[in-house]
């Protein structure tokens, strides 16, 4: 049974899905200590809409974010991401298809403690080839889009973790790639910010990208324009 996401036109054209999944199975060892963290996963999700992955702690919501991304293989099944097969890839094409196509927004930032926000935010744009004063444009609007223009100098353990979180979704959608994958980003947040991270991202998501967001919070589940639930590996079908 597919969960059919959403109808909104998407890369390949109308109807057409950012991602598709199609009977993707993911286990991970082997005699007892094998398990199954994705069973038969099918499912669509479209451009302009935030989509929000829930379900208990191992139910798979994770592990369905790291393969949809490229960032895990699957043992079985096809995922294609804007008209490109994730699951026919080698090492190499993956991680180029993947740094072009995908952003990600984790619950920790991820940011580096080393470099200052405007460098964190240029630092994937560089690794791309984009040239530096490029990059310094598309990190400069992205922060000035995301509420933290002033802090550009700041190294992020200056900044709360509301903003932290802010400069790493600017990250994420500097290079305006057309999937972003959130792992729980409001988990470490009080909940003024929680409601200001997930705003930010139905605002990316309005701009055209499949957005799809990990999270065991209601509210972070009410916002979203659309809901699927996860149960043992499995997607049950559900809507918002």
């Amino acid at each position: 049974m597919r969960t059919a996401v959403s109808t909104t036109p998407g890369a390949g054209g109308p109807d057409e899905p950012v991602l598709r999944l199609e009977g993707v199975h993911k286990v991970y060892g082997s005699g007892e200590a094998r398990h199954v963290a994705l069973d038969g996963v099918t499912a669509d999700f479209h451009a302009a809409r935030l989509t929000a992955l829930v379900g208990h702690s191992g139910s798979g919501k994770s592990t369905l974010l790291n393969v949809s991304g490229g960032l895990e293989q699957v043992t079985s099944g096809t995922i294609t991401l804007a008209g490109h097969v994730l699951t026919n890839m080698g090492p190499a094409e993956l991680t180029r298809t993947r740094a072009s196509l995908v952003a990600y927004v984790f619950q920790e930032y991820n940011l580096i403690r080393t470099m200052t926000v405007l460098e964190n935010v240029c630092l994937p744009l560089e690794l791309s080839g984009m040239a530096r004063a490029e990059a310094r444009r598309r990190a400069a609007a992205a922060l000035e889009r995301t509420g933290v223009p002033r802090h550009t100098r700041k190294f992020p353990d200056q900044l709360s973790g509301g903003e932290q979180q802010r400069v790493a979704i600017a990250r994420a959608v500097a290079d305006r790639r057309p999937l972003v994958l959130a792992d729980e980003p409001t988990g470490a947040l009080d909940s003024a910010n929680g409601e200001r991270i997930v705003e930010l991202l139905r605002e990316v998501a309005a701009d055209g990208v499949a957005c799809l967001i990990a999270t065991h919070n209601p509210d972070v589940t009410a916002a979203a324009d659309h809901v699927v639930r996860i149960q043992d590996g499995r997607v049950v079908e559900g809507g918002a």
